[in-house]
């Protein structure tokens, strides 16, 4: 069991590397293909399986900014990255900003500990006292973002565009509709916006770890804006990781780097948390819980506690690869052509596409990309469309 649960953990890293490094193989892609198509793995247990996904889930939280970062290519949890990520870019200081992540990061394990006994015993009552007003929770956090806004007309139509044609993804035989959605609104129109600037980048600075420093106020802030914001967004259906960090800097205002410490700390929170939300209240709100939930089908303390020591350890284990990672990263970035980088990344994500999805899925992926760069040009915040998601949760629990 020790070797099988090492394995498992080794497996799980490996694979989040790649899911964390290539923009579009999302966690989701990896974790839907497992449950799918259990060919080979027959002789693995449900439980290391499942320890294998959380391991996956967890070193991708640590990888994602890298390229979130260095080439301007987020995904729907790291997007908000990319304006602070780009400019320490510009200013030679790439690894430096993917190293606050990770302090982030690194910091939500312990948080996630803390945060467990409480999930397990009052997300419960908490769910069960709520559940009936749900959309209109959904629709008071909608709302503000979009009246905080300077053209809350830009935003409101913005995340209305992208609900009705996440709306349309979920409900047309769109295979696999969330991989063209989410990939065009967030990959495909940042790069492509990255292109049409022609950024070339700046020879990096590889500032040695101790030398990478954050004041006490600018964590603490970071760390109690995660603490608040996070754990609501663990358990709210349709609202990720980018909410939260609005949320978590609406509650305390954050500095340029403290932004990045908070969004390390949510991105791998609300991943976490979305595991023990499963054993609490038997929702499911990432990719890899629902890949977790068809494997185990109903979780055991035992499985549960499995699941938090993979945490733990991969977490761990990914904050010193991720740091090895962007190493490699600030020091070849001027080494590479930028613009073929992000015409091959471009080239990838349309293939998978093709891959994974129909001819209707392509269709939805054109329509995003033209949505998400049409978000960025006309200067909206680029949180309005998580609509794609909000509007389907919020008609669903309406009617």
């Amino acid at each position: 069991m020790f070797i099988e649960f090492s394995l498992a953990i080794l497996a799980g890293i490996i694979f989040g590397i790649c899911t964390g490094l290539i923009p579009g193989i999302h966690v989701n892609l990896i974790t839907l293909i497992l449950v799918s198509s259990l060919i080979g793995l027959e002789s693995f247990s449900a439980i290391i399986l499942a320890v294998f996904v959380t391991s996956l889930a967890i070193t991708h939280t640590f990888i994602d900014f890298i390229p979130s970062v260095f080439l301007g290519a987020p995904e729907e949890d790291t997007f908000l990255s990319v304006l602070p990520g780009h400019q320490m870019l510009k200013d030679g200081k790439a690894h430096e900003a993917i190293v606050l992540t990770l302090y982030g990061s690194l910091a939500a394990l312990l948080i996630i500990l803390v945060f467990t006994p409480l999930f397990i015993y009052l997300i419960p009552i908490i769910y069960n006292l709520i559940k009936l007003i749900l959309p209109f929770i959904l629709i008071f956090i909608s709302s503000y973002l979009i009246l905080r806004e300077k053209d809350s007309l830009l935003a409101f139509s913005v995340f209305s565009l992208a609900g009705i044609l996440g709306y349309l993804s979920l409900n047309l035989p769109v295979r696999e509709p969330l991989l063209p959605l989410l990939t065009g609104l967030f990959g495909t129109s940042a790069i492509i916006i990255s292109l049409k600037n022609k950024f070339e980048p700046i020879q990096q600075e590889i500032i040695p770890i101790k030398k990478i420093k954050i004041s006490k106020n600018e964590f603490s802030k970071s760390i109690i804006g995660s603490i608040f914001s996070a754990p609501l967004c663990s358990f709210l259906p349709g609202i990720g990781s980018g909410h939260a960090a609005v949320l978590g800097s609406e509650i305390l205002k954050q500095s340029q780097r403290g932004f990045l410490v908070l969004l390390g700390a949510i991105n791998t929170i609300v991943m976490g948390l979305s595991f023990i939300t499963i054993y609490s209240i038997g929702r499911t709100r990432t990719g890899a819980a629902v890949a977790i939930k068809e494997l185990l089908k109903e979780i055991t303390f035992q499985d549960l506690t499995l699941i938090i020591l993979t945490i733990i350890i991969s977490g761990i284990l990914s904050f010193f690869v991720a740091l090895n990672i962007s190493k490699f990263s600030a020091k070849y970035i001027t080494k590479i052509n930028y613009q073929t980088v992000s015409i091959l990344v471009l080239i990838l994500l349309l293939l998978v596409t093709i891959i994974f999805s129909n001819l209707l899925g392509i269709l939805i992926f054109l329509i995003a990309t033209s949505l998400g760069t049409f978000t960025i040009l006309s200067g909206a915040r680029r949180i309005n469309l998580m609509g794609c998601l909000l509007i389907p949760t919020i008609l669903l629990y309406l009617f």
